[in-house]
């Protein structure tokens, strides 16, 4: 198979990048928007699964890209050592029922991030062996979660749920029990070469969001989960080697499982 050679972007004009608005990529964006990067970028913001069709289509040439959707753009690579990553609990990726999870019949999926969803159906198979009946959720689906009827919900939305359902199935715990491994559910994706100084500056401006963590935290009131242990302990936004290795196994995972 030959090596994708990707298209070189000249700083003629500015780099589109994209990224969501939950709470997770905050400390990110708050370095990113207070740096000098800005003077070549335009900044958008939209659902992590609209960011793969966006990539994929040319429309922007940067996104904070669910990973699982990076098997199915041609050339997507990483190009920052910063994501949104977990080495067990994360707060906010879960299954959430009012029964224990032998008895799930049903699992409404998160139309809002491709990841989530994946390791949710990996997880329920491999690891909780649950054969279930998966469901497309509708907006308010929510509040249709009762009974044998559970659903994935992620970022803020799942936060706020936290003491809402008897049952709740953090997924990355899930991963971390059934691999041993890190999990990385987002990273800085393109699918063009970009320049090398633009890279590089991108990558001191998300480790700069990250030294500002209590500014993040009062720039964003959320009565209803501590912020600051989630910015330090729940989300790990540095993809080390052990979180690269946790996402070589999924994406080897889901191709096996043609998720």
């Amino acid at each position: 198979m030959p090596i994708f050679e990707p298209k070189s972007i000249h700083l003629d004009r500015k780099i589109k990048v994209a990224a969501v608005s939950y709470l997770n990529t905050k400390p990110l964006l708050y370095g990113i928007e207070r740096s000098s990067v800005m003077n070549d970028i335009e900044l958008v913001l939209n659902y992590p699964a609209e960011l793969a069709k966006s990539l994929q289509d040319g429309s922007i040439d940067v996104a904070l890209l669910p990973v699982a959707a990076m098997q199915g753009i041609k050339g997507a690579h990483i190009i920052s050592d910063y994501g949104i990553a977990s080495d067990g609990y994360v707060a906010s990726v879960a299954i959430f029922s009012q029964v224990p999870m032998e008895e799930i019949k049903t699992v409404y999926l998160d139309y809002q991030s491709r990841t989530s969803v994946r390791l949710a159906q990996l997880l329920l198979k491999l690891h909780w062996k649950q054969d279930v009946i998966f469901k497309p959720a509708p907006e308010n689906y929510i509040e249709y979660i009762n009974g044998t009827t559970a659903g994935v919900i992620i970022g803020d939305r799942a936060l706020k749920q936290l003491t809402n359902f008897e049952y709740i199935y953090d997924l990355a715990t899930g991963w971390k029990a059934y691999t041993g491994l890190d999990f990385i559910f987002a990273a800085w994706v393109a699918n063009k070469e970009l320049p090398e100084e633009f890279v590089a500056a991108f990558n001191q401006a998300n480790a700069e969001g990250l030294k500002h963590i209590d500014e993040v935290v009062a720039e964003n009131p959320f009565p209803q989960y501590d912020l600051n242990t989630y910015y330090t302990e729940n989300i790990k936004y540095y993809l080390d080697e052990d979180k690269k290795k946790g996402l070589a196994k999924f994406q080897e995972l889901i191709k096996t499982l043609g998720l």
